[in-house]
This record gives structure tokens, C-alpha cells and sequence, in this order.
């Protein structure tokens, strides 16, 4: 019974790692759209106590909002050379 799994499981890799691919890159788009909006929700919260430092906290808030989207887009890259490697 194990070994008729195995062989089911074996022949199936490839569809295992195109599922696995689209899932990881599923999730990093979900990280980074959660990141960003704690950045945003943050920021704000910063401003509004202090909004003589306005334009440092969205200058230091783009900077990693970018560096974010940079992290997931190199995730969803890899996860596109798994499906198709």
C-alpha cells in the first residue's frame, strides 16, 4: 500500500510543485499586502501625533513599503522558477 502511494506521489512531483509554487507565491502577495497595510496604518497613527514629522515618516514608510514589494516580488520569482523548473 506505501509503495502504490509513493509511486502515486512520484508521478504526481510535478503537479506537487506547480501546486506548492502557486500556493507560496499566494501567500508572499498576502504577506506583503499585510505588511504594507500595517506600514500605511502606522503611519498614519505617526502623523497624526506628530504632524510637523510628516514628511520623514511617509519618506521613511515608502522606503519600506518598497522594500517590501521588492521581497515579495523576488518570492513570487521564485516560486515561478519552481513551477517551471
Amino acid at each position: 500500500m506505501l509503495a502504490f502511494l509513493l509511486s502515486i506521489l512520484l508521478e504526481a512531483t510535478g503537479s506537487v510543485a506547480i501546486m506548492g509554487a502557486a500556493i507560496g507565491a499566494g501567500l508572499a502577495a498576502i504577506g506583503a499586502g499585510l505588511g504594507i497595510g500595517r506600514i500605511g496604518g502606522s503611519a498614519m497613527e505617526g502623523i497624526a501625533r506628530q504632524p510637523e514629522a510628516a514628511g520623514r515618516i511617509q519618506t521613511a514608510m515608502l522606503i519600506i513599503a518598497a522594500l517590501i514589494e521588492a521581497v515579495a516580488l523576488f518570492a513570487a520569482v521564485i516560486c515561478l522558477l519552481v513551477a517551471l523548473g
